[in-house]
């Protein structure tokens, strides 16, 4: 399980570290991808196959539907290894699209990580956090 949030500087080959306490979960390998929040998405190795897995076996979409969410999924992922000193390389691509400049937010999220540019990532928790208690009172209000 991934918890927890961990401040990095990106260095200038586009390298970030992985929070130490994650990387045994990562040894295997992990994919990045776009998220659906305006930041960068990482599973392990074997997460992302479970993904894969249910786009596979998902009969419920038109194939036209199945393979317009394939394209969006898997065209911008990215599979790789840490190196000796536990870093990823952010390719530029999901750099540009989650705005990510040298200041990034590692960010543990249960099953998988996310990847957020400090400046987005203090408005996108703010936000989580108010609509967050809501949705609990709404649940114990059940």
């Amino acid at each position: 399980m991934f918890s927890g949030e961990f401040e990095y500087r990106i260095d200038d080959k586009g390298r970030v570290p992985v929070p130490p306490r994650f990387r045994r979960d990562l040894e295997d390998g992990l994919v990045l991808s776009m998220g659906q929040d305006g930041c960068v998405v990482a599973y392990p190795t074997a997460e992302w196959g479970k993904i894969a897995d249910k786009l596979s076996s998902n009969g419920s979409l038109e194939p036209a539907k199945m393979r317009r969410l394939k394209r969006a999924i898997f065209a911008t992922a990215f599979p790789m290894n840490m190196d000796g000193q536990g870093r990823i390389a952010l390719p530029a691509k999901l750099r540009e699209y989650a705005g990510i400049g040298s200041d990034i937010v590692v960010v543990g999220v249960n099953n998988n990580l996310e990847l957020w540019s400090s400046e987005n990532w203090k408005k996108e928790l703010s936000s989580d956090l108010e609509q967050s208690w809501q949705i609990i009172e709404s649940m114990e209000n059940r």
